[in-house]
């Protein structure tokens, strides 16, 4: 960096452009962005919103933000897909470092302090932290319970916490900006997971992801079982689609939920057509999540913690079929549009 915008000059921060692809967010949106405007950041600050085609009034309450706040800017994403909203926002935005952050996330008052600070500490090209998940009702807390429970998400930092280190990936990202440049932005193929896929060309170019639990940002869970659902078939349609493209990826986590799901779906079609005993298996799936659960629920409300074990029981099989019906034709597409890491010329500093 340069000395106009190191981040380790107290007196001169880098000025930060935050970036939030938008679509149906009328819940969320006006609290998130009060997140973003109070931060205790002394250094210019933007906030750019790529507004999707919304069918509420997430468009009406994007342009009274920016009517009250001149920081606040929004551009169009017809497309709705939050590769493409990500790209618009980036190309619209103007500062040395970029935070990305959803219509349903709202940041730690002292994340983009600290970001900075981590930026110029590690050498990092981005940084992240914990999907702080956080309900308003009993079954968004119960949700909230299973995503941050290993029971729920295995051992994913970013959901469970855990030491300062080297990552393939994070949650959202703080990126410089000439590293997003570089790799020419996110695949607006990947649907999903196109945080995954630009951190992997980031690392394949030399540079260091780096996550930190000092990181926070809370997150809103879907608000039913039906939108939970979706949100995990796609997540697990989209795993598959990594795994495929990058085949060094597959691990035992990624497995577990394919696994319960067919073997639960054996136990009920053998149970029925052969013998009852094979019924143990789903009747052994139920027990282990409802035990699973009362660790989870420790300090909720009790209408909370009996919806816990759907909670999990959605994401595991909805996660699970998503995996197993992932058609080959969305791989192939995904990697023909495969985009080869870009590395910095011969001479040009890595840092913003």
């Amino acid at each position: 960096m340069n000395a106009a915008t190191d981040p380790t000059t107290h007196s001169a921060l880098p000025a930060v452009s935050v970036i939030m692809p938008v679509l149906d967010e009328e819940r969320h949106l006006r609290n998130a962005v009060r997140h973003i405007l109070g931060q205790d950041y002394p250094g210019e600050l933007e906030v750019v919103i790529a507004l999707g085609p919304s069918k509420d009034r997430t468009d009406a309450i994007a342009a009274e933000l920016v009517a009250e706040d001149p920081r606040v800017h929004t551009v169009p994403n017809p497309t709705g897909r939050t590769p493409a909203a990500l790209n618009a926002a980036i190309k619209a935005s103007r500062h040395p470092v970029v935070v990305r952050v959803d219509g349903h996330g709202m940041l730690s008052a002292d994340y983009i302090a600290t970001a900075v600070r981590l930026l110029a500490e590690t050498g990092a090209a981005n940084v992240g932290g914990i999907m702080h998940a956080e309900g308003e009702n009993n079954w968004e807390h119960a949700v909230a319970a299973a995503m941050t429970a290993r029971i729920g998400v295995g051992n994913a930092a970013f959901h469970t916490g855990g030491v300062a280190a080297p990552a393939d990936t994070v949650y959202l990202g703080v990126f410089r900006r000439e590293v997003l440049e570089q790799q020419d932005g996110y695949n607006v193929e990947f649907i999903r997971a196109q945080d995954w896929e630009l951190n992997y060309r980031i690392r394949e170019a030399g540079h260091l992801i780096w996550f930190s639990p000092e990181l926070k940002v809370s997150y809103r869970p879907r608000p039913n079982v039906r939108a939970l659902a979706k949100q995990y078939k796609d997540y697990g349609r989209w795993r598959r689609v990594v795994t495929r493209y990058h085949r060094g990826s597959v691990n035992l986590r990624y497995l577990a939920a394919p696994a319960a799901l067919l073997a639960n779906v054996a136990g009920i079609v053998v149970g029925a057509a052969l013998t009852p005993w094979a019924l143990l298996v789903p009747a052994a799936y139920v027990v282990g999540i409802t035990a699973g659960s009362l660790p989870a629920g420790r300090g909720l409300p009790f209408g909370a913690r009996l919806r816990i074990p759907l909670a999990l029981a959605t994401m595991h099989m909805c996660w699970g079929y998503g995996f197993l019906t992932s058609p080959r034709s969305l791989a192939r597409k995904v990697i023909a549009s495969r985009r080869p890491a870009v590395t910095a010329p011969a001479g040009q500093p890595a840092d913003v």
